[in-house]
């Protein structure tokens, strides 16, 4: 395999794990089956396992094996993406397609940067909408009505 369909098999097998534990995961699974569904027995199996990885990502969230399991989901994707690129060299453009779109639509996976302008702030500072009832390190008991 090229290093072009190399880095390509890469970027496809991080993508996808990364939209298995967001919302737009039921789109790009019904993407990401039809891309294997080639002719392939191994397509009709491909839902329950891709269900199973993101069912494991989600419970290893916010533990020690995060890291572990996300790595480990992902090579296993990629061994995957690479075999289906191997006998089907014309998948590589609905691969590109579909890695386009849900970086596009999630957002481009870059950095977000904010500015607060308008003097010293010298606590939290919140960007949003329709904030109510919000409390650091309160007593519990409500603050006073201003």
């Amino acid at each position: 395999m090229d290093a072009e369909l190399a880095m390509l098999v890469g970027s496809g097998a991080t993508t996808v794990v990364g939209l298995m534990v967001t919302e737009t995961w039921e789109q790009a699974k019904q993407r990401l089956i039809r891309l294997f569904a080639r002719g392939d027995d191994e397509a009709a199996s491909l839902t329950g396992e891709l269900e199973e990885s993101r069912a494991t990502l989600a419970a290893a969230s916010g533990t020690p094996d995060e890291q572990d399991v996300t790595a480990d989901t992902t090579a296993a994707l990629r061994l995957r993406l690479r075999r289906l690129l191997e006998q089907h060299p014309d998948a590589a453009d609905e691969l590109r397609l579909l890695i386009e779109e849900f970086t596009t639509r999630d957002g481009g996976r870059g950095s977000v940067h904010n500015t607060i302008t308008g003097g010293t702030q010298h606590g939290p500072v919140f960007q949003g909408r329709s904030f109510s009832r919000l409390t650091f390190g309160g007593s519990g008991t409500p603050p006073p009505e201003q």
